[in-house]
C-alpha cells in the first residue's frame, strides 16, 4: 500500500511527507477518523515510505526490495498488532498466531473494519482483544536491530481493544522508544484509549473522503455510470466501506434493516409476544453483530428524522431504506428523537459491558412502544 493508493486525504499525505523529509516525524502517531476514511491504508503507506530504499518526494518507489516485501506485508521491520480471540484455553495467544489471516484480509481489503476481520478469523460471539502477552511481543520485536538498517515500524490496529495491562505496558515503550522506531496507532474510538497513552502520541485526523473522489473511484472500480456513482458516493458519507456495501447490500445490512423494521412495526402494534421473540432473536446473535445493529438503528433514526425536512441532499439512505422511510419517518419527531437515540445508545453501552442481551433488547422493545407513539 502506497500513498497513491490512499483515496483522497491529500493534505494529510502532504503533511506526513514533509515531516519525513524534514526529519520531524514524531515517534508515535495516533491516526483517527471515521470508518472507511483510509486510516489503515495511510499507516501502511507511511510505513512503506519510511522503509523505502529510494523514496521520491511524493511516494515510495514501489520497486526496491523493501517495497516488494511491503506489498506482501512480509517486511521484517514492519510489525502488526490487532484484536484477536483465544480459540483454545490454556494458551497465550498473540497476533502472530493470526498473521496469515491478517495478511490475506488486509491485502484483499485494507479499508476493512472489525466486523470483516472477525468474519475472516471465523469468530462471532467472542469479544476481540489485544492481550497483555502482546505487549511483551511488541517489546521483543522492537528491541531487535532493524534488518534493513532503517526504521522499525509497529502498526497497532484498533488500540482501543488493548486490555488495561497491555496498554499500561505500552506506555513505557512510548515514553522511551528504541531509536528509529515508529508507532502508528490506528483507532476507530480514540476516546476509549487511556488519556496517558494519547498524550504520548501526535494525532493525525482523517476527514471523510470527498464525494467527487469517491464517485470517481466507484466509476473506475465497478464500471458504474456517473449518475449511479454520484448517488452511491453521496449516500456513503465519505466512507469507502459504506460505498462498497451500498453497491452490494451485504448480508449484515440486510439483517440490520429487517431487524429494525420488525422492531418498529411490532412496537407500533404493541405486540408484546412478538417483541419478546424479536429480543430473543437479536440476543442470539454475537456481541459484535448486536452492536452493529444498534449503531445501524441510530443511523436510521437520524436519517428518518432528517427525511421529514424534505432535503434529499441531507439524507444517506438506500432506495430500500427510503421506501420504508416514506411511512415511518412521520413517527420520528422532535419530541421523541433524542429519547429514542439515548435508549439505543444506552443499550449499546450495556452490550459492550456484557449485560444480558435478552434483558437489554426486551427493555429496548418495551420502551420503544411508548416512545414511538409519543406526539
Amino acid at each position: 500500500m502506497f500513498f497513491k493508493d490512499v483515496i483522497g486525504q491529500s493534505a494529510v499525505k502532504q503533511h506526513l511527507l514533509q515531516s519525513v523529509q524534514q526529519g520531524k516525524l514524531p515517534h508515535a502517531l495516533l491516526i483517527t477518523g471515521p470508518a472507511g476514511s483510509g486510516k489503515l491504508p495511510l499507516a501502511l503507506a507511511l510505513a512503506s515510505y519510511v522503509c523505502c530504499d529510494h523514496p521520491s518526494d511524493t511516494d515510495a518507489c514501489g520497486t526496491c526490495p523493501s517495497c516488494v516485501k511491503v506489498k506482501k506485508l512480509i517486511h521484517p521491520d514492519i510489525h502488526f498488532a490487532f484484536p484477536i480471540v483465544k480459540k483454545k484455553a490454556g494458551k497465550e495467544w498473540v497476533c502472530d498466531d493470526f498473521i496469515n489471516e491478517w495478511r490475506e484480509t488486509v491485502l484483499k481489503d485494507p479499508y476493512m473494519d472489525l466486523h470483516r476481520w472477525m468474519e475472516a478469523i471465523g469468530v462471532e460471539n467472542q469479544q476481540p482483544q489485544i492481550y497483555v502477552k502482546e505487549s511483551d511481543e511488541i517489546q521483543r520485536k522492537l528491541s531487535l536491530k532493524a534488518s534493513q538498517g532503517g526504521y522499525k515500524v509497529m502498526i497497532i490496529w484498533l488500540p482501543e481493544k488493548m486490555n488495561i495491562e497491555c496498554a499500561n505496558k505500552l506506555l513505557k515503550l512510548l515514553e522511551e522508544p528504541p531509536a528509529f522506531t515508529l508507532f502508528l496507532l490506528v483507532s476507530e474510538e480514540p476516546a476509549a484509549l487511556l488519556p496517558t497513552l494519547v498524550s504520548r502520541t501526535q494525532r493525525i485526523h482523517l476527514s471523510p473522503i470527498e464525494e467527487e473522489l469517491l464517485a470517481d473511484w466507484l466509476r473506475k472500480k465497478y464500471m458504474l455510470s456517473a449518475e449511479d456513482a454520484d448517488e452511491i458516493a453521496h449516500r456513503s458519507e465519505g466512507s469507502l466501506l459504506k460505498a462498497v456495501e451500498n453497491i452490494h447490500l451485504s448480508e449484515e445490512q440486510r439483517i440490520c434493516f429487517e431487524s429494525f423494521v420488525n422492531l418498529m412495526r411490532q412496537a407500533y402494534r404493541r405486540d408484546i409476544r412478538s417483541l419478546k421473540q424479536w429480543s430473543e432473536q437479536i440476543a442470539s446473535l454475537g456481541r459484535e453483530r448486536q452492536k452493529n445493529f444498534l449503531v445501524y438503528s441510530q443511523h436510521m433514526l437520524r436519517e428518518n428524522f432528517i427525511y421529514n425536512f424534505h432535503r434529499p441532499e441531507m439524507n444517506y439512505m438506500s432506495s430500500t431504506e427510503r421506501q420504508f422511510a416514506v411511512r415511518f419517518s412521520p413517527f420520528i419527531n422532535e419530541k421523541n428523537v433524542m429519547e429514542i437515540m439515548d435508549l439505543l445508545s444506552e443499550a449499546q453501552q450495556h452490550i459492550e459491558q456484557n449485560v444480558n442481551a435478552k434483558m437489554v433488547f426486551f427493555d429496548v422493545a418495551l420502551r420503544m412502544i411508548v416512545l414511538l407513539l409519543k406526539k
